[in-house]
Protein backbone atom coordinates (compact mmCIF):
# COMPACT_ATOMS: atom_id res chain seq x y z
CA UNK A 1 0.00 0.00 0.00
CA UNK A 2 1.27 3.46 -0.92
CA UNK A 3 0.09 6.43 1.12
CA UNK A 4 1.25 9.84 2.28
CA UNK A 5 3.69 9.78 5.15
CA UNK A 6 2.80 11.03 8.60
CA UNK A 7 5.03 12.11 11.45
CA UNK A 8 4.55 8.63 12.97
CA UNK A 9 6.44 7.18 9.97
CA UNK A 10 9.59 9.19 10.61
CA UNK A 11 11.45 6.57 12.71
CA UNK A 12 11.04 3.99 9.90
CA UNK A 13 11.98 6.55 7.24
CA UNK A 14 15.02 7.50 9.30
CA UNK A 15 16.15 3.88 9.64
CA UNK A 16 15.89 3.32 5.87
CA UNK A 17 17.72 6.55 5.09
CA UNK A 18 20.48 6.00 7.65
CA UNK A 19 21.08 2.50 6.29
CA UNK A 20 21.56 4.07 2.85
CA UNK A 21 24.04 6.57 4.31
CA UNK A 22 26.05 3.97 6.21
CA UNK A 23 26.02 1.09 3.73
CA UNK A 24 25.46 2.39 0.20
CA UNK A 25 26.48 5.12 -2.21
CA UNK A 26 22.84 6.09 -2.79
CA UNK A 27 23.39 9.05 -0.45
CA UNK A 28 26.58 11.07 -0.66
CA UNK A 29 26.64 11.70 3.07
CA UNK A 30 28.83 10.23 5.80
CA UNK A 31 26.92 10.84 9.01
CA UNK A 32 23.60 9.29 10.01
CA UNK A 33 20.77 11.73 10.54
CA UNK A 34 18.85 12.17 13.77
CA UNK A 35 15.13 12.00 14.33
CA UNK A 36 15.25 15.77 14.81
CA UNK A 37 16.83 16.10 11.33
CA UNK A 38 14.08 13.96 9.77
CA UNK A 39 11.40 15.86 11.65
CA UNK A 40 12.70 19.18 10.31
CA UNK A 41 12.88 17.65 6.80
CA UNK A 42 9.29 16.41 7.15
CA UNK A 43 8.02 19.79 8.36
CA UNK A 44 9.81 21.60 5.52
CA UNK A 45 8.20 19.27 2.96
CA UNK A 46 4.80 19.60 4.65
CA UNK A 47 4.97 23.40 4.72
CA UNK A 48 5.97 23.47 1.03
CA UNK A 49 3.10 21.07 0.15
CA UNK A 50 5.58 18.49 -1.15
CA UNK A 51 4.35 14.97 -0.50
CA UNK A 52 6.34 12.14 0.98
CA UNK A 53 4.97 8.74 0.07
CA UNK A 54 5.56 5.56 2.03
CA UNK A 55 4.99 2.01 0.94
CA UNK A 56 3.86 -0.48 3.56
CA UNK A 57 3.86 -4.21 3.95
CA UNK A 58 2.10 -5.74 6.95
CA UNK A 59 1.67 -2.21 8.36
CA UNK A 60 5.45 -1.60 8.30
CA UNK A 61 7.01 1.19 6.26
CA UNK A 62 9.45 -0.48 3.87
CA UNK A 63 10.17 2.38 1.48
CA UNK A 64 9.58 6.04 0.81
CA UNK A 65 9.78 8.61 -1.95
CA UNK A 66 9.63 12.37 -2.31
CA UNK A 67 10.94 15.18 -4.46
CA UNK A 68 12.20 18.70 -4.19
CA UNK A 69 13.28 21.59 -6.36
CA UNK A 70 16.03 20.78 -8.84
CA UNK A 71 17.73 24.14 -8.32
CA UNK A 72 16.86 27.21 -6.24
CA UNK A 73 16.43 29.73 -9.07
CA UNK A 74 12.89 30.54 -10.24
CA UNK A 75 13.39 29.50 -13.88
CA UNK A 76 13.80 25.90 -12.66
CA UNK A 77 10.31 25.85 -11.10
CA UNK A 78 9.01 23.25 -13.57
CA UNK A 79 11.84 20.80 -12.85
CA UNK A 80 11.98 18.59 -9.76
CA UNK A 81 14.46 16.01 -8.48
CA UNK A 82 13.17 12.92 -6.75
CA UNK A 83 14.43 10.43 -4.18
CA UNK A 84 13.35 6.84 -3.62
CA UNK A 85 14.61 4.57 -0.85
CA UNK A 86 13.63 0.98 -0.09
CA UNK A 87 14.49 -0.97 3.06
CA UNK A 88 17.46 -3.27 2.45
CA UNK A 89 15.40 -6.40 3.17
CA UNK A 90 12.76 -5.47 0.60
CA UNK A 91 14.81 -4.50 -2.45
CA UNK A 92 14.16 -6.38 -5.67
CA UNK A 93 10.38 -6.53 -5.13
CA UNK A 94 9.55 -3.72 -7.61
CA UNK A 95 8.70 -1.35 -4.74
CA UNK A 96 10.90 1.33 -6.25
CA UNK A 97 8.96 0.98 -9.49
CA UNK A 98 5.66 1.46 -7.67
CA UNK A 99 6.93 4.53 -5.84
CA UNK A 100 8.37 5.97 -9.06
CA UNK A 101 5.05 5.48 -10.86
CA UNK A 102 3.30 7.33 -8.04
CA UNK A 103 5.81 10.19 -8.33
CA UNK A 104 5.44 10.45 -12.10
CA UNK A 105 1.64 10.47 -11.90
CA UNK A 106 1.68 13.17 -9.22
CA UNK A 107 4.22 15.31 -11.10
CA UNK A 108 2.07 15.14 -14.24
CA UNK A 109 -1.01 16.36 -12.37
CA UNK A 110 0.93 19.30 -10.89
CA UNK A 111 2.23 20.63 -14.22
CA UNK A 112 5.91 19.85 -13.85
CA UNK A 113 7.88 19.51 -17.09
CA UNK A 114 10.94 17.51 -16.07
CA UNK A 115 11.65 14.92 -13.40
CA UNK A 116 15.35 14.46 -12.58
CA UNK A 117 17.14 11.57 -10.89
CA UNK A 118 20.71 11.82 -9.61
CA UNK A 119 21.99 8.24 -9.30
CA UNK A 120 25.36 6.90 -8.24
CA UNK A 121 26.96 5.28 -11.27
CA UNK A 122 27.51 2.00 -9.41
CA UNK A 123 23.81 1.67 -8.52
CA UNK A 124 22.89 -0.53 -11.49
CA UNK A 125 19.48 -1.47 -10.08
CA UNK A 126 18.42 2.19 -9.91
CA UNK A 127 19.81 2.93 -13.37
CA UNK A 128 17.81 0.02 -14.83
CA UNK A 129 14.70 1.02 -12.86
CA UNK A 130 14.79 4.51 -14.35
CA UNK A 131 15.51 3.30 -17.87
CA UNK A 132 12.58 0.88 -17.73
CA UNK A 133 10.35 3.72 -16.52
CA UNK A 134 11.24 5.81 -19.58
CA UNK A 135 13.94 8.07 -18.17
CA UNK A 136 16.81 9.02 -20.47
CA UNK A 137 20.45 9.51 -19.57
CA UNK A 138 21.24 13.22 -19.28
CA UNK A 139 24.94 12.91 -18.47
CA UNK A 140 27.49 11.95 -15.85
CA UNK A 141 29.55 14.05 -13.48
CA UNK A 142 32.68 12.04 -12.88
CA UNK A 143 34.27 12.14 -9.44
CA UNK A 144 31.26 14.02 -8.06
CA UNK A 145 31.68 12.46 -4.63
CA UNK A 146 34.09 10.49 -2.49
CA UNK A 147 32.89 7.74 -0.18
CA UNK A 148 34.11 4.35 1.04
CA UNK A 149 37.62 5.16 -0.19
CA UNK A 150 36.68 5.69 -3.82
CA UNK A 151 35.50 8.35 -6.24
CA UNK A 152 31.83 8.28 -7.18
CA UNK A 153 30.29 9.22 -10.51
CA UNK A 154 26.88 10.88 -10.42
CA UNK A 155 24.63 9.94 -13.33
CA UNK A 156 21.69 12.17 -14.16
CA UNK A 157 18.51 10.82 -15.73
CA UNK A 158 15.49 12.82 -16.80
CA UNK A 159 11.88 12.11 -17.55
CA UNK A 160 9.90 14.41 -19.80
CA UNK A 161 6.50 15.25 -18.40
CA UNK A 162 3.74 17.13 -20.21
CA UNK A 163 4.49 20.35 -18.35
CA UNK A 164 2.22 23.31 -17.85
CA UNK A 165 -0.14 24.39 -20.63
CA UNK A 166 0.94 28.01 -20.20
CA UNK A 167 4.33 28.31 -18.47
CA UNK A 168 5.12 31.69 -16.97
CA UNK A 169 8.13 33.50 -15.64
CA UNK A 170 6.30 34.56 -12.47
Amino acid sequence: MIRYATAADLPAILAIYNDAILNTTAVYDYTPHTLEDRTAWYETKKNAHIPIWVIEEDQLVIGFATFGPFRAWPAYKYTIEHSIYVHKDHRGKRLGTLLLQELIQYAETKGYATLVAGIDGSNKASLVLHEKAGFTNAGTIQKAGYKFGKWLDLVFYQYHLTGPANPTEK
